[in-house]
């Protein structure tokens, strides 16, 4: 399973808690937006011969801020160096007061069949904390508008344990989105990241750190939500109806290969991870050149071959993120000194009934789910480890 990433790195402001990589100035937009559509060109053997794509995923950054017309130059670019599959699943990341009737419209003339809205919160006091650009009433109208226009896949975005976000107003989030039947959520947690406008605000006192405390009552309430509700916790942050998973988020959390495209973009084969700089004018200027994708190497993008014991981890990592969880077949295959050492260093977390082992197979529990990255730390192979 294929998937391609166009990673679209300009927002109208910047929210206070993000550490992706944007721009709040447009100038560079066009000179982007082509480079873009040369690195496509230039990265169309990325795939083995005969692979199709099923499903392209613009996010950011904010994708919701390209026009009709830009984004209909993007996806003729790909349609003519990639093959697609005819039920593709084509997502736009898209904040809420982008989304108005006429955008919708113009959407509607594209390849685009799911939407990714960015809501966060149906609190103005949480949204102006976090410094989004819209309010609580652009939120629900956002809703409304884009189901009215037939868009009826479409996720939505939340994030809890902010210190604005108490609990009666965690709780009344999920229920609106719960209410207009979105069929699936991104929940996520509040983190402060290095180099952020939050991160600079808790350092001086401005803004206080993360509750754990609340933060884990959030999560749980969530989980408890969503279950009465009938919808499957089939990854750590993520929520979805029956038929409602993310096939572009799911591929990679399986460890399927991916083609990022834009500065700032991951992409990776199986065995090899490779990233483009975030650097906007150095983007768009060397890759509209037009030169060999390969002579960039070091100027527009870097690569790292992964270790046996780097692809047992992150197989670790994420698929602990899923109801699937491990395989221990699938370890076994990758060395019996993986398999070993995590049958070993697993079992304790079976006993303490963090961790639900079913033949093969080895997940997370709700209480493991509360301590997912610490328990993936516990079961990383190390030199330490091997030894």
């Amino acid at each position: 399973m294929a998937g391609l990433y166009l990673h679209i790195p300009f927002c109208r402001q910047a929210c206070h808690y993000c550490n992706f990589h944007f721009s709040t100035s447009l100038k560079l937009k066009e000179e982007v937006l082509r480079a873009i559509r040369a690195e496509l060109y230039l990265r169309r053997d990325f795939f083995e011969k005969g692979a199709i794509l099923q499903s392209i995923y613009l996010g950011g950054g904010t994708p919701s801020l390209l026009t009709g017309y830009e984004l209909e130059a993007l996806f003729e670019t790909i349609y003519q160096y990639f093959r697609v599959a005819p039920d593709a699943e084509i997502t736009l990341e898209a904040n809420p007061d982008d989304l108005d009737e006429p955008y919708l419209t113009q959407l509607r003339q594209t390849p685009v069949n799911r939407l990714s809205l960015g809501i966060q919160s149906f609190s103005d006091e949480d949204l102006r904390w976090m410094n989004r650009a819209h309010d609580a009433a652009e939120a629900r109208r956002c809703i409304e508008q884009v189901q009215a226009a037939g868009y009826h896949n479409l996720t939505c975005d939340l994030i809890y344990g902010a210190p604005t976000t108490s609990d009666a107003q965690w709780e009344a989030n999920v229920r609106i989105l719960l209410e207009y039947g979105v069929p699936h959520l991104s929940c996520y947690c509040l983190t402060v990241e290095p180099k952020t406008a939050l991160a600079h605000f808790v350092k001086t006192g401005q803004s206080p750190p993360v509750d754990d405390d609340k933060a884990v009552r959030q999560f749980l309430h969530l989980m408890e939500a969503m279950e009465t509700a009938g919808y499957e916790h089939y990854e750590i942050s993520n929520f979805a109806l029956s038929g409602h998973y993310a096939k572009h988020n799911t591929a990679y959390w399986l460890g399927a290969p991916y083609l990022g495209v834009g500065p700032g973009a991951h992409s990776f084969t199986g065995q090899i991870r490779q990233w483009n700089l975030p650097n906007n004018p150095r983007y768009a200027k060397l890759v509209q050149a037009n030169a060999p994708w390969q002579s960039l190497k070091g100027l527009v993008w870097e690569e790292e071959t992964l270790t046996p014991a780097d692809c047992y981890n992150e197989y670790v990592m994420t698929g602990l993120r899923t109801k699937w969880g491990c395989n221990l077949l699938q370890i076994s295959a990758m060395g019996d000194f993986f398999a070993a050492h995590f049958t070993k260093q697993v079992e304790t977390f079976v006993v303490q009934g963090l961790v639900r082992r079913q033949d093969y197979h080895y997940a997370l529990t709700r209480e493991g789910k509360l301590l997912a990255d610490f328990i993936s730390a516990e079961l990383f192979y190390t030199a330490v480890a091997g030894n």
